[in-house]
């Protein structure tokens, strides 16, 4: 895989816009939003129903194209890529971590990380041990050969980071990631994520709406009625479900 350039920003909208018709009715859901997250950076997206926050993390995953303006994902424009390559571009640059984990019922926890290799053509041998390491980089390398039935909510959740992981993505897209889970496992996945983070470097950007959650990250981006409210440190009054740890700061 080419090395890439540690200058480019992981993100970079550009007054970006996504309007709605829905018949009768016309819905702006992002009015012009523009900010970069730098590679390496822990950011965190939060927002009411209804903000737009939902509709940014389609946009960045790749599921949903800008009605104008500009998206730039690991410096590749994605704005105007159709089905199939915004799907080949996602599939390389973008790693997804979802509330409900998404996991095949029928597949033991290394044939479901294995999954976003075999898209991407990946050769057996390799593809194996690709996900033995992703899988031992989550504190699961002795599940592998489990069921998700046979695994807690906290090790399936660990499985799709495994999964997330495993194709070496420029970004870690996370969607409320701790929703299914109670307290104290999901303390022990944004710890996990911070570890990520801060030891390997991993572009992390989380969309919630818990504010504790929130708070782990060092950058908070703020949405309301489609627009960006807010983009800077979790505010003070904000107590973050775990301690904080240091970290290169997110430009």
């Amino acid at each position: 895989m080419a090395e890439r350039n540690t200058n480019v920003p992981v993100i970079e909208a550009v007054d970006l816009r996504k309007v709605y018709d829905l018949g009768p009715t016309r819905v702006e859901a992002l009015r012009g939003v523009s900010f970069q997250i730098a590679r390496g950076a822990f950011v965190a997206i939060v927002g009411a129903s209804g903000s737009g926050k939902s509709t940014l993390m389609n946009l960045i995953g790749l599921l949903d194209r800008p009605s104008a303006g500009a998206l730039r994902i690991d410096g590749v424009d994605v704005s105007r890529l159709d089905a199939e390559d915004r799907a080949y571009v996602r599939n390389l640059k973008v790693g997804f971590v979802f509330q409900g984990f998404n996991l095949l019922g029928r597949s033991t926890a290394i044939e479901n990380v294995e999954l976003p290799l075999i898209y991407a053509g990946v050769g057996g041998f390799e593809r194996r041990r690709r996900a033995r390491e992703s899988l031992a980089r989550v504190g699961l390398g002795d599940r592998q050969h489990h069921m998700p039935n046979q695994l807690s909510g906290g090790q399936q959740q660990r499985v799709a980071i495994a999964r997330a992981l495993v194709n070496r993505p420029s970004l870690l897209l996370a969607d409320e990631p701790t929703g299914n889970l109670d307290s104290q496992t999901s303390q022990e996945i944004l710890e996990l994520f911070q570890a990520l983070n801060v030891d390997e470097g991993i572009s992390v950007v989380m969309v919630t709406h818990e504010h504790d959650v929130a708070s782990v990250a060092a950058r908070v981006l703020t949405f309301r009625d489609g627009q960006l409210l807010h983009d800077g440190p979790p505010p003070a009054d904000w107590e973050p479900a775990i301690p904080r740890r240091a970290r290169q700061e997110a430009a």
